[in-house]
């Protein structure tokens, strides 16, 4: 392909077709996913050339399934990218907000305007995602409704934004993985993000003993994550990103000792990291 298509959870006017837009530019094509599952599968059989996957939100935590799906399909992170969440309340065209009788979207998104809505007066009703609550307004002619959504979303069914910025924590961002079967080139100018996973025999301090040696080399480690280990009760994986790329002397030195003590080590990818002021 040389066209860059972007596989995405959700459906069309998702946050995550938004943040692949201001990725990537706007001379893609996008292809929504009904789940994470299968937007891995897209990238992984060629069906896209890139996938966007959220890790976590800045509220609400971390992505787990998308840790496990990183472990489980043979694809490489070449990027990041901090999409600004910014729930918009969206209706029909010359629907006027004394009109609204309730409010449709994502528990997640609801939950994060809990107090905006209670202003307004509009009972929150759960719907399976923002978009799709966005779609359902525009199929069902619905003149009483409301949807918590995207901007984009709004401009792709045709909504009218009543109020925008309805989150009551405006540091609401989501931070994306940039997905591709091919590993990233190699490194140029810039600060890089590298992602890694890796287990340990449960003993006294051994924990200690695989983060000392990023700390001792002062590798900045930027999140640390504990996951199951499929099919070993109580053992477990840790993904841990950090500042530098695997090309530095000091990465490279750093991830031969953790290999002297770690059972499996994966690097994911090094990456350019985003960086803004927050």
């Amino acid at each position: 392909m040389s066209k860059k298509t972007v596989a995405f959870q959700g459906e069309a006017g998702a946050y995550s077709e938004a943040a692949a837009y201001a990725y990537f530019g706007k001379e893609i094509t996008t292809l929504p996913c009904k789940s994470f599952e299968t937007l891995f599968a897209a990238v992984s059989e060629g069906e896209a050339t890139h996938g966007m996957a959220p890790i976590e939100n800045s509220l609400a935590g971390s992505i787990h399934r998308n840790y496990d799906l990183l472990l489980r399909n043979e694809l490489h992170i070449i990027g990041e990218y901090h999409h600004r969440v910014n729930h918009c309340l969206m209706a029909l065209p010359k629907v006027k907000l004394e009109d609204l009788q309730r409010v449709y979207s994502h528990p997640q998104a609801l939950a994060q305007c809990e107090n905006s809505l209670l202003k307004l007066n509009l009972p929150p009703i759960v719907a399976a995602d923002t978009a799709g609550s966005a779609r359902a307004l525009k199929e069902n002619n619905d003149q009483h409704s409301a949807a918590l959504a995207s901007e984009l979303a709004a401009q792709v069914y045709g909504l009218n934004i009543l109020q925008r910025n309805m989150e009551d924590n405006p540091i609401n961002y989501t931070r994306f993985l940039v997905l591709a079967p091919q590993n990233n080139l190699e490194r140029q100018k810039g600060d890089y993000r590298t992602s890694i996973a890796f287990s340990l025999i449960n003993k006294p301090g051994i924990l200690f003993n695989a983060l000392s040696i990023f700390a001792l080399r002062e590798i900045d480690l930027t999140k640390i994550e504990s996951r199951p280990q499929a099919g070993q009760p109580w053992k477990y994986l840790f993904h841990i990103d950090f500042i530098g790329h695997v090309d530095d002397p000091s990465v490279g030195r750093a991830l031969n000792h953790l290999d002297e003590i770690a059972p499996f080590i994966r690097v994911f990818g090094s990456y350019p990291r985003e960086e803004r002021e927050w």
